[in-house]
């Protein structure tokens, strides 16, 4: 008698779902550079979405050439392990990194001349939150269809009893939000899909694209394999002109700057100067991907030189280049202006022979860009005093002489009252402002 085994079927594993995209540029959708095709295709949402928002980004404050230039960098290609900006480290300057650094140049150059404006800052900055938002919300709803999918799989094979014959795990994909039609039948034809702007085609059930078989590296195909991955068109020469860059670029700053020095305040030369070298630093990146070779310093001192704009376009407009020393003494109330000003030096507003009678309030304004303000009052009057100082220190009569303290953003409002023993006159009511420097408020002797 023979006992027969039951046969036994194992169930295929449940299906995986595809691993999720890297975040990569695109290589066949690709408009520009394929950052937007990129980010597209990674959280699932139509790329012309991305290619609006950069736009109006890069037109309203430069913030949108900035993210693209650098994400060109950052992104390596589809089918492709190094970026552009290891390429650009390494001294490879290829036209798609001289394309990415210059893109970002000018994108800083336009973000710097609209720092002051806080309405386009804020629009800049909802309109990235707003996009940011939608991208991250489509992500994690690709993720749970995903996860679904899965689900559904191990479900459908635990409550089998007869299996069928094993085959290759499917592929599951969950429904795109913006791009997949709604069909009420259920039917499962081909289905039409596509971005707004970029690749389109009819997919079969059989992955054929309309009726014929992808091609390897295409839109709807993966990349190439490892062996036959293009290589980045890199011109390698022996000469460098990282020197001779380096050099204009300090000719073009001097020159800028000494031109405009005695017609323009302090923060335009010096905005002319570095915007002089960064052009040259500029020119110099797009010959050396003709001829010659630019090494690592090159592309740091760019953006030293950038940074050091950033600051120049901060610099007050009343900060001159000129130090001058200059004096204000009037004799009598009815003197006294409104407002003294001074651009940069040493500015003295002496009201120590000031008679102001009692009862009697004298009001003036003082400014001073960048240098010291020194105010001296009389001994018998009251000072209402309101002193605001960018960067540097306030030093009042009750103050030690070397008591300096340097701090930014300094602001002093107080009233001093005449020293004990002083039969109080009027009232002087002082606003003081000095961008750079020091303000500073002694009493007269007598």
């Amino acid at each position: 008698m023979t006992s027969s085994k039951p046969s036994t079927h194992e169930a295929p594993p449940p299906a995986e779902a595809d691993a999720p995209l890297s975040l990569q540029r695109s290589r066949s959708g690709k408009v520009v550079g394929g950052v937007c095709a990129g980010l597209g295709r990674h959280f699932d949402l139509d790329p012309v979405i991305f290619r609006i928002t950069v736009g109006v980004l890069s037109v309203t404050g430069g913030v949108g050439l900035i993210f693209y230039g650098f994400a060109w960098l950052l992104l390596p290609l589809a089918g492709e392990d190094e970026n552009e900006g290891r390429r650009l480290l390494t001294g490879r300057v290829s036209g798609a990194s001289l394309t990415a650094v210059l893109m970002a140049l000018i994108g800083c150059g336009i973000f710097l001349s609209m720092l002051r404006s806080g309405s386009m800052l804020g629009f800049t900055m909802l309109l990235s939150l707003a996009v940011c938002g939608a991208a991250v919300w489509s992500r994690r709803r690709a993720a749970g269809g995903e996860a679904e999918s899965r689900i559904e799989a191990a479900a459908s094979h635990m409550v089998a009893e007869a299996p069928p014959e094993t085959k290759a795990p499917p592929r599951f994909a969950h429904q795109s939000w913006w791009k997949d039609p709604i069909v009420k039948d259920g039917s499962t034809g081909p289905v039409a899909i596509g971005y707004l702007w970029g690749p389109h085609g009819l997919v079969d059930e059989d992955g054929k694209v309309d009726g014929k078989v992808p091609k390897p590296g295409s839109q709807w195909s993966p990349g190439p394999s490892r062996a036959d991955r293009p290589k980045p068109s890199v011109r390698r020469s022996p000469l460098s002109i990282a020197g001779l860059t380096h050099l204009l670029a300090l000719l073009a700053a001097v020159a800028g700057t000494a031109l405009t020095w005695e017609s323009e305040p302090l923060g335009r030369s010096l905005q002319t100067g570095l915007v002089a070298a960064l052009a040259v630093f500029g020119l110099g990146l797009v010959v050396s991907s003709f001829l010659g070779r630019t090494g690592f310093g090159t592309v740091v001192h760019t953006v030293i030189t950038a940074c050091l704009l950033a600051g120049a376009v901060a610099l007050p407009d009343r900060i001159t280049t000129d130090w001058v020393r200059e004096t204000w003494k009037p004799a009598t109330v009815a003197a006294v202006q409104p407002r003294y000003e001074l651009g940069t030096g040493a500015g003295l507003l002496d009201l120590s022979a000031l008679p102001v009678p009692a009862g009697t309030t004298v009001t003036t304004r003082a400014e001073v860009g960048a240098g010291q303000l020194k105010v001296v009052v009389p001994k018998d009057v009251v000072v209402k005093l309101h002193a605001e100082v960018g960067l540097g220190d306030v030093q009042l009569p009750e103050q030690p002489a070397d008591d300096i303290d340097i701090a930014p953003d300094r602001v002093e409002t107080r009233t001093i009252a005449p020293p004990a023993g002083t039969v109080p006159a009027g009232t002087l009511d002082l606003s003081l402002e000095v961008g750079i420097g020091q303000v500073e408020v002694t009493r007269a002797a007598s």
